[in-house]
């Protein structure tokens, strides 16, 4: 059902939004991966992407600048026949008290967590209409149904991403298109792994203790999500049978949001 449609996944050079383009391109659809990184690192993951049958492309669009982003929607349609299925997945964090918060950091979390989902909507949604189909997907967070100290500009940004998912999600509901959040708690991604030892050092803590008192803390599972999970509700997402979920928040957190 989903062979030959294609898929922009920002944010997808590595983690979650490359799990995203695997399991896409497992399923038969062309894929434009998008983000930062090492050249060769990226060009490798494409080839791989290509390994399965279809056709993988990459475009270097800046989240923070609308412009690009519009671009980047543009070449898709351009090089893919189309822009199907919308994965907005780019995010960044930093963490700090309210009156310590950066106001650097604020902006840039706001532009690319949130903004650059209402661009690349604002651009995708005539094309899929155009198509009488389409599939938006919104990496949220558990961190847009609940809140956490030190983290005001990203549990603004995906609560913002909330309010995109249910208001394009009415404005499109009569035109085959359906638009979603998945709401992920901790998934072990190389950027959580790569943080484990010095906050083990700073802490004097075992890295195990780290994984379950700390990092772990809030989901009662003790599980950390997997790329693979999130990937797989978002593949299941695309299909038919998912056509009457829209505008959902749909948790995969370990229970997390469920207390």
């Amino acid at each position: 059902m989903l062979k030959g449609k294609s898929a922009v996944i920002t944010g997808s050079t590595s983690g979650i939004g490359l799990a995203y383009a695997k399991a896409l391109a497992a399923e038969g659809v062309n894929v434009m991966i998008n983000g930062f990184g090492d050249e060769a690192a990226i060009e490798k993951e494409r080839k791989g992407l290509e390994a399965a049958g279809v056709k993988a492309v990459y475009s270097n669009a800046d989240m923070t600048k609308a412009d690009e982003i519009a671009g980047m929607i543009e070449q898709c349609a351009a090089d893919l026949g189309g822009c199907d299925i919308l994965i907005n997945n780019a995010g960044i964090q930093h963490v700090a008290p309210v009156e310590e918060f950066p106001d650097d950091k604020w902006n840039a979390i706001i532009a690319i967590n949130l903004s650059s989902a209402f661009h690349t909507i604002k651009h995708a949604v005539p094309l899929m209409r155009k198509a009488g189909w389409g599939r938006i997907i919104n990496t949220a967070s558990a961190h847009a149904l609940v809140a956490s100290p030190d983290k005001i500009a990203y549990v603004a940004a995906k609560h913002g991403i909330a309010g995109i998912t249910k208001t394009v999600a009415l404005e499109v509901a009569k035109d085959n298109i359906t638009v979603n959040s998945i709401c992920p708690g901790y998934v072990w991604t190389p950027l959580v792994e790569k943080q484990i030892p010095d906050t083990a050092r700073a802490r004097g803590m075992s890295e195990e203790e780290v994984k379950e008192k700390v990092i772990l803390a809030a989901q009662p599972t003790k599980q950390f999500v997997t790329v693979e999970q999130v990937a797989a509700l978002a593949v299941f997402l695309c299909q038919d049978a998912a056509a009457s979920i829209t505008g959902a928040m749909l948790p995969v957190d370990g229970g997390w949001t469920a207390e």
